[in-house]
């Protein structure tokens, strides 16, 4: 089965990333991780607000209705959306110059899995991840190129991840209760074979994931034994993350970036670093709260 993503606004993002659905505002939260910019959409694609940070942020948590937990170059910090006002949760690497945060999200248990990445484009094995619950920092890997896919079970019983370059995308049994693993990683899918490489993922009600191709132009709905269920093509080629948000939480959100793309491609890819929408018949989860 493949459909079509539609275009909903024309962001024009270098990279664009970590979309999340907050139920409480009804809007999309993303990033323009390049320029440092977080926006609020609603799901009809108006841009509500956009706010221009003095770092990198990459990936955000739901505190409440008026404030997030945002990933940005030294570590986790509370963010009010009224006031603009910041406030330090926990340092992240705040003494590492060479590596910024990615692609993150949180564990049914209200635990935090945060990424870290080179901030070179080169390939560097000198990331993290993080998992980050009530006041505790605990690191669960080391030497990272590139943490994507990450994402969890409705039950919080299994957590998905990639290290990009890898191809492939891992899973491993975790505690429901802190989100921490309580298992060994195994493999979920190879897609070496497929479509670009697994960039973003989230996994919708029915347990199945959802998995953004970066230069493969399309989603993929992975079934829980890693078939392939279903494609959603979008129209360009670098998609770097889905998200699923609306009323009725069928609606999947997915960012992409323009970045490194050469002028014919441009060319081509006239709305590379746009949000694309698509309607689909299956509800997403709800992101839960972060527990700070």
């Amino acid at each position: 089965m493949s459909q079509t993503a539609r275009l909903l606004i024309d962001s024009q993002c270098a990279l664009g990333e970590g979309p999340i659905w907050h139920v409480g505002r009804q809007q999309l939260f993303f990033f323009d991780i390049n320029e440092q910019t977080l926006f609020a959409v609603t799901a009809a694609g108006e841009i509500v607000d956009s706010w221009l940070f003095n770092e990198t942020v990459a990936a955000a948590a739901i505190v409440d209705d008026h404030t997030l937990a945002l990933a940005t170059d030294t570590g986790l910090k509370q963010f009010d959306l009224t006031t603009g006002g910041m406030n330090r949760i926990n340092e992240i690497e705040a003494d590492n110059p060479q590596t910024r945060t990615n692609d993150s999200r949180v564990h049914p248990s209200g635990a935090f899995w945060i990424g870290t990445m080179t901030r070179s484009e080169q390939e560097a094995p000198i990331g993290s991840v993080y998992h980050y619950r009530a006041g505790t920092l605990t690191t669960l890997k080391s030497g990272i190129s590139i943490p994507n896919a990450t994402c969890f079970s409705p039950h919080g019983t299994i957590a998905y991840w990639t290290d990009t370059p890898t191809r492939k995308i891992m899973q491993c049994a975790t505690d429901p209760a802190t989100g921490l693993p309580i298992g060994a990683w195994t493999l979920f899918a190879d897609v070496s074979e497929g479509r670009g490489y697994p960039d973003g993922a989230v996994v919708d009600s029915q347990g199945y994931l959802w998995n953004a191709k970066w230069g493969g132009s399309c989603v993929v709905r992975h079934a829980p034994d890693g078939s392939i269920d279903r494609i959603v093509e979008v129209p360009v080629s670098q998609v770097t993350c889905p998200a699923f948000g609306g009323a009725d939480l069928k609606t999947l959100f997915i960012t992409t970036a323009a970045k490194n793309l050469t002028a014919e491609q441009l060319a081509v890819e006239k709305v590379a670093g746009g949000l694309f929408a698509i309607d689909v018949d299956i509800a997403g989860q709800a992101e839960t709260p972060i527990q700070l």
